[in-house]
């Protein structure tokens, strides 16, 4: 019951009430980001959701769209401009996906909505974490969220999937606001975020 109705009612209640409560703060970023970034405060991208079906994600722009010399986009650390930083270390880029989970594609709480591309690379164990709903938190992320190992953040999103409850939801999101606080696991050693699925399987292989 908790899963089916319990859940999407406190994901699109607690999704309104943060809205309206945070509205300034959203404005505020809206039109900081709207000067750094060229007019163009928000990211949109296509994510995978519950089982596997792909939606529109949408979250604060944090980087600039600045190529390099042979025309692909610059690393991380060269897009990501100064208020960009900060709205990443706060977590403030998280905050426009309150849309995404009262359009009912996304939930408060749930493995990270990850890239299309991925999907191919999953093992069939991995595959169950498009079982439910997407999240702007989960469990990985507090338990190390960019700092840690792939296979380890998808052992941590299944171990989600077969024990989420409303204590454990409430757990995760009480620890995301102690993360957010500190601005802990943001990014792996080497890196402004972590590196891509791809990448990383590529570097074990080498």
């Amino acid at each position: 019951m908790y899963k089916s109705i319990i859940k999407p009612f406190l994901d699109i209640s607690c999704a309104l009430v943060i809205l309206v409560i945070a509205s300034p703060i959203i404005l505020v970023v809206t039109v900081l980001l709207s000067f750094s970034n060229s007019g163009k405060p928000f990211f949109t991208q296509i994510r995978p959701g519950k089982n596997s079906k792909l939606f529109r994600i949408i979250k604060f722009k944090t980087m600039t769209d600045a190529l390099d010399a042979s025309g692909k986009l610059a690393p991380d650390a060269d897009r990501l401009t100064a208020i960009g930083k900060f709205v990443r270390a706060t977590s403030l880029d998280e905050l426009p996906q309150l849309f995404n989970v009262i359009s009912g594609k996304m939930s408060l709480v749930g493995p990270r909505p990850l890239l299309p591309a991925y999907l191919d690379y999953y093992t069939k164990e991995q595959m169950k974490r498009h079982d439910v709903k997407p999240g702007i938190t989960g469990w990985a992320q507090v338990n190390g969220r960019n700092s840690i190992s792939w296979e380890d953040k998808f052992s941590l999103d299944v171990w989600y999937v077969r024990n989420q409850s409303f204590k454990l939801d409430l757990k995760i999101l009480i620890m995301t606001v102690k993360k957010v606080l500190v601005s802990e696991g943001i990014s792996a050693e080497g890196h402004e975020t972590m590196p891509t699925l791809i990448e990383y399987l590529e570097s074990k292989e080498e």
